[in-house]
């Protein structure tokens, strides 16, 4: 094992800072809708400050947990997730807007699909470096893989929750690619999980609405008011314009974007601090990116390289995703943005990835300058 260094400064840093901006825009963009559900313009910020004071304590928990643990707890850790999604199924199940995907405990509630992706990313890890010699065979190597891929994103997708689902088979998909299966395997795996996707589009009326917006928006809005989301969020994007209308002073939130506090959050950025806000954030995350790939590849060991590539993948492939539903670059998903959007389970679980890739990085020989 490598001779245990510092942490990774920039990479701390860069998170810290997009937690921060994301308590600001969290209570900027949320302050009309809690003042009207809830009687208290402050509603949304108490919960995310809250969030944020217990994902600072897993982030510095698991950088000091030596992440080689994980790798003895991957099956426990994994069969925890897997029972946490299959709660929703139980009376402890909460549904809300449509869609079954919370647990309620009575003094709070949380998403067991923010488990399942962590959870998920550890096993596969886990499986890939226990099976390195086997990844290119089909029965002992790929079987095993599609039937991990299948289990978490089928969980999430019983849920009825595609974005999350589609983030998550993409997101293992890469670890795979990364870990050397065969092309061939791959091929067929993508194959699949686009005719899984189709199936799960035609099934539903509201996803193939969201397709119609997407493919015009205006149309589908005069028709069904389905593009209603898209072009709200073109508006504020474009009314920002370099500098922003200002911090606080968004139009948009007031009710003409749904959840402009969590799924469309980068819209309300772009308004009100305008193209400098929206590059501010997009290169704080391909900070974290790009210090991340510098930690999987400077790593020694198996599991420590395929956890950070993972941890990594997941962050990009959700903020990627964000940002496209959001410039209307794809059919409209809920999916948060990583550190910054309001929602506890997802902003714990990410502070708590970022802790786990913070400690791979002190068991690197890499140059910290």
């Amino acid at each position: 094992m490598a001779k245990k260094r510092a942490s990774d400064f920039t990479l701390m840093i860069a998170v810290i800072l997009l937690v921060f901006i994301g308590i600001i825009m969290v209570f900027s963009s949320s302050w009309p809708d809690g003042l009207y559900r809830m009687n208290d313009g402050y509603y949304f910020l108490k919960k995310q400050l809250i969030a944020s004071g217990l994902g600072l304590f897993a982030m510095l928990f698991f950088m000091n947990f030596d992440y080689w643990k994980l790798e003895k707890l991957a099956k426990l850790i994994f069969i925890v997730s897997i029972i946490t999604g299959l709660l929703i199924f139980t009376p402890l199940g909460m549904e809300a807007k449509g869609a079954r995907r919370w647990i309620d405990l009575g003094f709070t509630t949380f998403m067991p699909s923010d488990a399942i992706k962590l959870g998920s990313i550890i096993y596969f890890s886990y499986f890939l470096a226990k099976r390195k010699d086997n990844v290119k065979k089909f029965f002992k190597g790929f079987i095993p893989s599609l039937i991990i891929i299948g289990i978490s994103c089928g969980l999430i997708l019983l849920q009825k929750d595609l974005g999350t689902s589609a983030t998550v088979g993409l997101t293992l998909f890469i670890l795979l690619f990364i870990a050397g299966a065969n092309v061939f395997h791959l091929s067929f795996l993508a194959i699949l999980g686009a005719i899984g996707g189709f199936i799960a589009i035609i099934g539903e009326e509201f996803r193939m609405k969201r397709i119609m917006a997407f493919l015009d928006p205006f149309a589908a809005e005069v028709r069904d008011n389905a593009g209603w989301q898209a072009i709200q969020s073109l508006f504020a994007l474009g009314s920002g314009g370099l500098f922003g209308l200002g911090l606080g002073k968004s139009r948009q939130k007031f009710f003409y974007i749904p959840e402009p506090q969590n799924d469309f959050i980068f819209a309300i950025i772009g308004e009100e601090l305008g193209f400098l806000g929206c590059v501010t954030v997009m290169l704080l995350l391909l900070l974290i990116i790009w210090r991340g790939i510098r930690t999987a590849l400077s790593t020694k060991d198996l599991f420590g390289c395929y956890l950070a590539s993972g941890i990594v993948a997941l962050i990009t492939v959700q903020s990627l995703i964000h940002i496209a539903v959001v410039t209307s670059s794809m059919p409209t998903t809920g999916i948060t943005l990583p550190f910054i959007s309001f929602g506890g389970t997802s902003l714990m679980m990410y502070m708590g990835a970022a802790g786990i890739l913070l400690n791979i990085s002190r068991h690197t020989e890499l140059d910290r300058s």
